[in-house]
């Protein structure tokens, strides 16, 4: 802060003397002159109001949401407002002889005072400032017509106080007898502790948000030049006076400078021209910019240079485009849950944002002096929505406030999503992208493990407390299916099984070609090794006898998934298999479900869904049989109660892997075919708005990339999901590589659910794939036919898991046991090497088990 206030005099017009003014604070400016014309250029300003002035409080309001920093109020106003306008920005106008009439309640709805007194008392005015002690105090000698001494204010700010000073008493030409020099006034209170005299000068940069650029020094000469001419000037320590840029070009602005806290630096609040601030020709001397600065500068370079066709180019050329860019990025970070993905999504809104301001010629100080604005005004709006934005809620009966079992996900509202907008992917480009920008790139929706398990542990406590009589209250609640029992068990009546012929023609041919493949992948022997003479040892496969498979219910209905799980578990040889489901309404099961059921041999089925579901196969109750293992895709909410009874040792129960959103990631060269490629991707957006979807197009020419949105959008709008495609393609993305090898280790980084190769030589690139669920090898291979029926299991790791785990195969129902068998000669030469092994480890019962067989062989022999 300045250790002085300049007050506008009526007849002070010099404008250079203001602007100079300008530069280190706001201007005392009093009522009646605050709409002169020429002061329209100085934002930073205090409005006095003297005890004269007839002025209502909404008026005064409305100077306060105008801009203005501070009011000076008399005492009678003050009351009026106090309450009605924050502290921070009041003060409150006293003659000297009143000090005492101000109470404790004015003190504190106000943040300080200006003092009117005949003469300067230091003393006296260092007493009122105790008084008011945490406020600032301001003093404006009213009697005096001699400028004030530089000791004058220097003895004011040791009194922790502030001298207003009139405009006519100050000048920018040498301090005399009538006026006293603007930088003398500003310096009066300013110390150095160098040898030289000189003061530490921070530099920032006023368009970056006072980023730092430099530290330099400063003198009282190049201060005083400074804020005369606002440009920046500095004192060398080893060439004197150095004006800024005057031999390079690179001159500064100055904005505003200012003195910290204790009087001993300065900052200059600058903007730079040319090639930087640093004589490297950098813009800083501590590195490059980052943050939204660079992505200004970015953006800034791009308008100009960015070639046709490029999307950049688009986005600057094409209002439509970018307004739908906008709307679609403002819709996913209102979607957003997560920390990361509210992140993620807020940067993308934040691009398109300042891509629509940089065409517009707008800078993030326009901005920034926008929000300076708005931060400043008092009066409150309502804050509701404009109409087209304003929620539209029905609540009908029986909704229930935890839809927690399979919600069917739900289309952002029409009012929200433009329906004639293109149906598109996000682009980018893997080359350009930072490390960070890349590991953003590889993100999945994160699954707020601990609140879900918060939410489904009173659902699952329930169950395993009361059984049967929780599964039917919460199945009738969240599956909305009154029923009076929840098991099914064969045999299966024929009525509930009544299906077209086409549709059981297609589930046999189905379960023949899965069965066959997962019977090839079925241990028949044993595995025996004789590690050394006399010690064999062997590994034997046992089926997991009980094991409970979750199928899905909600928006599809889904006998594969029941095909998937059930075929590995009756060819592995599970004992006991429960399938559970949520039922329909009217409390059966799809007769598609029923009849896979039987296929597969299952012992029960469970008609239930979510978390419920989930609890009773791992606890069991009077009519479900407790399961040893349980396997199944679902929801947040039965993946959340999954990972929460495979932690609890009541339950004794394993699951076979934590699941997410569907997701595919393609691959596709210049050979692809466009509309098989946008039907590959469209395959997996259908599942629910949160599905992942990921294109790598592998040196794709802007026309064939071209070619292929086209097919999404034109593909995505003859579905009949088109509203769940349309929000989940808006979240996916195209990642431009240049190599296929660059392809390959995205995907590998990113571990898909499914991987598709749309490549000139697929097959010899699966030699490539470390880390996917399943590859779906050339054009004739897609998706659908490992979702269905190639042979290959579709319960698959999603959200990276191919890093670690595997897809449902037949080993995953089956546990190994090993075995070791030592004849009497093969311990005489294992033995010592396990009891010296006990030994070290001071183990001495092992070492015992192995040396009182040692002897009874010695004494044998």
């Amino acid at each position: 802060m300045s250790p002085f206030l300049p007050l506008l005099d009526p007849d002070t017009v010099d404008h250079i003397l203001l602007d100079a003014l300008a530069r280190i604070g706001p201007l005392v400016v009093p009522y009646a002159l605050r709409d002169s014309a020429h002061l329209s250029q100085y934002p930073s300003r205090y409005i006095l109001l003297d005890r004269d002035s007839s002025i209502a409080t909404d008026e005064i309001i409305a100077l306060l949401d105008q801009g203005t920093e501070k009011l000076i109020l008399p005492l009678a106003l003050a009351k009026d407002l106090i309450g009605s306008a924050p502290a921070e920005r009041l003060l409150l106008l006293l003659d000297v002889a009143n000090v005492s009439a101000v109470s404790d309640k004015i003190r504190s709805g106000v943040s300080g005072v200006l003092i009117k007194t005949p003469t300067v008392d230091v003393d006296f005015i260092g007493s009122v400032s105790r008084f008011f002690s945490g406020s600032s105090v301001h003093v404006l000698p009213v009697n005096s017509t001699a400028p004030p001494s530089r000791s004058t204010i220097r003895a004011l700010a040791g009194a922790g106080t502030i001298l207003v000073v009139p405009t006519s008493s100050l000048t920018l030409s040498p301090t005399d007898a009538k006026q006293l020099n603007v930088a003398d006034a500003f310096l009066a209170n300013v110390t150095s502790d160098r040898q030289d005299g000189l003061f530490p000068t921070v530099v920032s940069s006023h368009l970056e948000g006072e980023r730092t650029l430099g530290l330099v020094y400063s003198s009282v000469e190049s201060v005083r030049e400074s804020i005369a001419t606002g440009k920046g000037v500095y004192q060398s320590r080893k060439h004197g006076l150095w004006r800024k840029g005057e031999t390079s070009g690179a001159t500064q602005d100055i904005v505003c400078i200012r003195l910290d806290c204790d009087s001993d630096a300065l900052e200059f609040s600058i903007v730079q021209h040319g090639a930087g601030f640093c004589h490297l020709e950098r813009p800083s001397c501590f590195g490059e910019v980052s943050g939204l600065s660079a992505l200004e500068r970015t953006l800034q370079s791009r308008l100009v240079s960015a070639p046709e066709g490029s999307y950049t180019r688009r986005l600057f050329d094409d209002a439509d485009l970018l307004r739908s860019k906008i709307m679609e990025e403002a819709d996913e970070l209102c979607r957003a849950e997560s920390r990361d993905d509210v992140a993620f999504e807020a940067a993308d809104l934040l691009y398109f944002a300042l891509t629509r301001c940089v065409a517009a010629g707008v800078g993030l100080a326009d901005i920034e002096r926008s929000l300076d604005a708005k931060a400043k005004k008092i009066s409150r709006r309502p804050g509701n929505a404009k109409p087209q934005w304003s929620p539209k809620t029905t609540i009908t009966a029986g909704t229930t406030t935890a839809e927690q079992s399979t919600p069917t996900p739900t289309p952002a509202p029409a009012s929200a999503v433009d329906t004639h907008a293109p149906i598109r992917m996000r682009t980018y480009d893997l080359a350009a992208a930072t490390p960070n920008e890349r590991a953003q790139l590889l993100r999945r929706p994160v699954l707020k493990s601990d609140e879900m398990i918060a939410k489904v542990k009173p659902i699952v406590d329930d169950v395993r407390l009361r059984g049967d009589a929780a599964l039917l209250e919460l199945t009738a609640k969240f599956d909305r299916a009154q029923l009076t029992s929840t098991v099914i068990r064969p045999p299966f009546a024929p009525e509930t099984m009544q299906l077209a012929d086409d549709v059981r023609a297609a589930i046999d041919a189905a379960y023949a070609n899965i069965h066959k493949f997962h019977s090839a992948q079925a241990e028949r022997g044993a595995l025996a090794v004789e590690t050394m003479p006399g010690v064999v040892c062997s590994r034997f496969a046992r089926p997991i006898a009980r094991v409970g498979l979750y199928v899905p219910g909600g928006t599809a209905i889904l006998p594969s998934t029941a095909l998937m799980l059930g075929i590995p578990a009756q060819v592995a040889g599970c004992k006991e298999i429960v399938l559970a489901t949520p039922p329909r309404p009217d409390g059966s099961i799809s007769p598609e479900v029923m009849y896979v059921a039987r296929l597969v041999g299952a012992s029960a089925i469970l008609k239930a869904g979510g978390a419920q579901a989930v609890a009773a196969l791992a606890y069991g109750t009077e009519t479900v049989p407790k399961v040893d293992k349980i396997f199944g895709p679902g929801n947040q909410w039965v993946t959340a109660a999954k990972m929460l009874v495979q932690n609890d040792t009541d339950a004794l129960v394993a699951i076979d892997m934590p699941a997410g959103p569907s997701e595919v990631l393609v691959i596709a060269d210049h050979t692809c075919n466009p509309a098989f490629v946008a039907a590959d991707l469209l395959s997996q957006a259908e599942h629910g708005v949160d599905s992942q979807v990921v294109l790598v197009a592998v040196a794709l020419s802007a026309a064939r990339l071209a070619a292929i949105e086209a097919e999404v959008d034109a593909q995505a709008r003859a579905l009949p999901r088109v509203d769940i495609v349309r929000q989940s393609v808006a979240k996916s993305l195209i990642v431009q590589v240049r190599a296929v090898a660059d392809a390959l280790a995205f995907s590998n980084d990113y571990a898909p659910e499914h991987l598709i190769l749309h490549l000139e030589d697929a097959p010899a690139a699966v030699a490539a794939v470390e880390n996917a669920g399943s590859v779906f090898v050339g054009p004739f291979s897609p998706e659908s036919c490992g979702d269905y029926a190639s042979g290959t299991n579709h319960t698959l790791p999603t959200n990276g898991y191919a890093r670690q785990f595997s897809g449902v195969n037949t080993l995953s129902f089956q546990k190994h046991i090993t075995s070791q068998e030592v004849t009497a000669d093969g311990l005489k030469v294992l033995g010592p090497i396990v009891a010296t092994l006990a030994d070290c480890e001071g183990l001495g019962a092992h070492a015992n088990a192995v040396r009182i067989r040692l002897r009874a062989l010695n004494g044998s022999s």
